[in-house]
């Protein structure tokens, strides 16, 4: 599990937003300073690399770290370019491969590549790329539907251990923290993990309708994915997998269930950048997370603050691929 994450207070923001900063970010390519921002900015145009789709989280980090950059006047401007699959491992290999020595380039990571990689032995990894910065950690929610008989996240537990197979999970990509949750939720109930019926899908909105529809037993994902959901009364949240105090939910160890994971975001820059231009970089991102449309973005997507910076990160993910690649072994996903 990971450790040092601090306790945040409690809050209830009653809908779901894409929240990308104050400098106002869309959806489109680039993002500009607004008329009035901060102008003493040490790198010109910032070039993030975002490994999936639009709007899901990897998304909402690119393009909300930029935008603090922005409203922190550490950048002028920012380009985006998404190229989903194979968990960002094909981002990745682009990344690595045209960003060399660019000392404006960043790329979007996370526990999500680090299992990728992991799994599928890319030939490019975050090896040939340089760390910059843990930023936040995303809390995990197991979620039935409304209609569901299962009542609590004990109902859950007896099903499971009565008949492993005929419970599905559904949640991300295979081998991502959604599967693993699921796995380690397995083994800490007496439950053989290679026995989790898990059902990966491609977005956010395929395992919702799957969810909503019935044709899983549980989803699981980041807190923010299905909030307004919980509080709508369209699911009901069995649990989550931290102990933060998030929207009045029941960590999985108050119950009874030892099992805590988060799932962690970050950035790193490109391969062959000098120190001092690391240390711009890194400084540039830092001076985003202390400014108040950073915290505001944690705050109102569930994330919890997980500052790690340089070297240090470096060494953390290096931790983190021995621990993921571990749990990826157990629950049967690689050999």
């Amino acid at each position: 599990a990971a450790t040092g994450v601090p306790t945040r207070g409690a809050h209830a923001p009653r809908r779901r937003e894409l929240l990308l900063g104050a400098a106002g970010a869309t959806l489109g390519t680039t993002l500009g300073a607004l008329p009035g921002a901060a102008s003493a900015a040490s790198i010109d145009t910032l070039k993030v690399m975002i490994g999936a789709i639009p709007c899901g989280v990897f998304d909402q980090t690119g393009r909300g770290i930029a935008a603090s950059m922005i409203a922190a006047g550490t950048i002028r401007n920012a380009t985006f370019e998404n190229r989903g699959g194979a968990g960002g491992t094909i981002g990745l290999a682009q990344f690595v491969n045209t960003a060399r020595g660019n000392p404006s380039a960043l790329i979007v990571t996370g526990a999500v590549m680090v299992g990728a990689i992991e799994m599928g032995k890319p030939p490019v990894t975050l090896k040939n790329a340089t760390p910059i910065a843990r930023l936040f950690a995303d809390t995990m929610i197991l979620v039935v539907p409304a209609s569901s008989p299962i009542q609590s996240l004990k109902d859950l537990i007896d099903r499971l251990k009565a008949n492993p197979g005929a419970v599905s999970w559904g949640g991300g990509s295979r081998g991502a923290i959604d599967h693993i949750l699921s796995g380690l939720i397995a083994r800490e109930v007496g439950v053989d993990p290679t026995k989790v019926n898990y059902v990966a899908f491609a977005g956010g909105g395929e395992a919702k309708a799957a969810i909503l529809g019935g044709h899983v037993t549980v989803g699981v994902a980041g807190v923010s994915e299905f909030a307004a959901d919980v509080e709508a009364g369209r699911m009901r949240a069995l649990g989550i997998s931290s102990r933060f105090r998030l929207r009045g939910l029941h960590a999985l160890k108050d119950q009874g269930v030892n099992v805590e994971i988060y799932n962690w975001r970050g950035v790193y820059g490109a391969p062959g950048i000098t120190p001092e231009q690391r240390k711009t970089l890194t400084d540039a991102v830092v001076k985003a997370t202390e400014h108040a449309s950073w915290k505001e973005t944690l705050r109102r997507n569930d994330w919890g603050p997980f500052l790690l910076t340089g070297d240090e990160f470096g060494r953390y993910v290096d931790a983190e691929s021995t621990r993921l690649g571990g749990m990826l072994r157990e629950i049967g996903v690689i050999k």
